[in-house]
């Protein structure tokens, strides 16, 4: 593997530690550059990340590349993978094909019409995503010329749906006299929420029941915040329910780990649903694996750091919550803090940093002094700065010691923040030190995919487990 390539696939995964919030051209270039000068890294890596990734716009860009690659295992493989989106990612999958790939190879539109009938063929798998997609599903058609079944044609064209569909039984809700009507329908037929609620007029504790029960554990994270402006916080069987949904979220492996603790954010909840809330983020990263390394969490609080703090939070809160061997974490500027939380939740790490301010100079490497004085052996650092050192011990130096006294040589994953140098890095790879890099430009909805690293011995070790992940297969040729 030459330095070129090395880095570029180091690239490519520090990429994945953005979140586009569906501004896919910010994460176009380097995919178009390694599906390019290294399609067969390129084609795995999609595979991997459809499997344990996080960050919808990253599958979906992913997708749209395959689907258009001069490779024919990886428009095969795209094929197979698109099959298992939401129309509402298919639509943006063709979009970005559309305007960032500038091209819909016929094997791409063969995709979307094996995706439009088969769900025609299939009226309940159709009328839900009907249901939940329709401006999806009727830009698909459009947009590709895609002739619709009769009955597709009236549900989503003609706005006349037949009998039995659910678009008709949508219909139904909005005309329902009763709340016991309107209950017994989004029960009956397991109408989502988010398009339900906007054919209510009225929401009692009776339709609400109803509404929740039909919600995976997912989308009542997802609509937490409406359902608690819409009162059902304040009745106690509607609160039993929702929580019963966010006891079942914890074990759920379909939910995003941190939307749970974004969710805990987005609104002032009572400390029994925020520390609900946190446990379904905690046993959600538990679920990517386990640390067995013992390690070092340094965080920068110098000048204009407080960014570096509040990732340092999170990071904390997630490595202990995963972690079975020893953590040590230091907060530092030209001093290193120790910070010890009573606990593994992040309010327990929100408590153990409160009185951690950014300000001072930098020394990186006065943190990993005390560790060297102390004999805390760690396998791993990781070091959440923008490598600006201004002030002595510098890291590189103390990391040379720490090695030879110590008798270890860890591994330092730098998480990069603000605008940061090089210094660091450079220090390292210039004593042959195993150094890694990610650039954290996302927000905490990328955070878990820190964790493949950090639960394997090395880089390499993970770049091996994509490399053996088999593309999927056409069954259709």
């Amino acid at each position: 593997m030459n330095t070129a390539e090395r880095d570029l696939r180091l690239e490519m995964l520090n990429s994945l530690l953005t979140t586009p919030h569906r501004k896919l051209e910010q994460v176009a270039e380097i995919h178009k550059l390694i599906v390019e000068l290294d399609p067969i890294f390129y084609g795995h890596l999609a595979v991997w990340y459809q499997n344990y990734g996080d960050v919808r716009d990253h599958k979906e860009v992913f997708i749209a590349h395959l689907l258009t690659s001069n490779l024919t295992a990886h428009r095969d493989a795209g094929f197979v993978m698109l099959q298992e989106f939401p129309p509402y990612q298919v639509a943006r999958v063709v979009d970005f094909m559309k305007q960032q790939r500038n091209k819909m190879p016929r094997s791409a539109r063969t995709a979307i019409q094996r995706y439009l009938k088969t769900r025609e063929s299939n009226p309940a798998l159709f009328d839900r995503a009907a249901l939940r997609g329709r401006k999806a599903m009727k830009h698909l058609y459009a947009s590709l010329h895609i002739k619709p079944s009769e009955r597709a044609n009236a549900i989503l064209f003609r706005n006349t749906p037949p009998e039995g569909s659910l678009a008709n039984v949508l219909k139904q809700l909005a005309k329902a006299e009763n709340a016991a009507e309107q209950a017994r329908l989004i029960v009956e037929f397991n109408l989502p929420y988010a398009i339900a609620i906007g054919a209510i007029k009225q929401l009692t504790p009776v339709v609400l029941v109803a509404l929740i029960n039909s919600m995976t554990p997912q989308e009542v994270i997802n609509n937490l915040k409406s359902l608690k402006d819409r009162g059902a916080m304040d009745h106690a069987e509607v609160k039993k329910l929702i929580d019963s949904k966010l006891d079942l979220a914890s074990k759920s492996g379909r939910v995003a780990a941190f939307k749970a603790q974004v969710a805990a954010d987005t609104a002032d909840f009572d400390a029994d649903t925020v520390a609900k809330l946190e446990k379904v983020t905690n046993e959600q990263v538990k679920r990517r694996g386990t640390i067995s390394r013992p390690t070092a969490l340094l965080v920068d609080k110098s000048g204009s750091m407080d960014n570096a703090i509040a990732i340092g939070k999170q990071l904390a809160a997630l490595i202990s919550g995963i972690t079975q061997a020893e953590l040590f974490v230091y907060a530092f500027d030209t001093i290193p803090y120790a910070i010890t939380a009573q606990g593994k939740e992040l309010t327990d790490w929100e408590r153990a940093f409160q009185h951690i301010r950014a300000s001072g100079s930098t020394s990186i490497g006065c943190a990993l002094e005390i560790m060297r004085q102390k004999k805390q052996v760690v396998d791993q650092i990781i070091l959440v700065t923008d490598e600006g050192e201004n002030a002595r011990p510098y890291f590189g130096e103390v990391y040379k010691n720490y090695c030879r006294e110590l008798g270890v040589m860890p591994n330092v994953v730098i998480v990069r923040v603000g605008s940061y140098y090089n210094w660091i890095e450079t220090q390292l790879k210039e004593q042959q030190a195993p150094v890694e890099t990610f650039t954290f430009a996302g927000d905490y909805y990328s955070l878990p995919n820190l964790v493949p690293l950090l639960t394997r011995p090395s880089r390499l070790d993970l770049l091996m487990e994509i490399m053996v992940i088999p593309l999927p297969v056409r069954d259709d040729k």
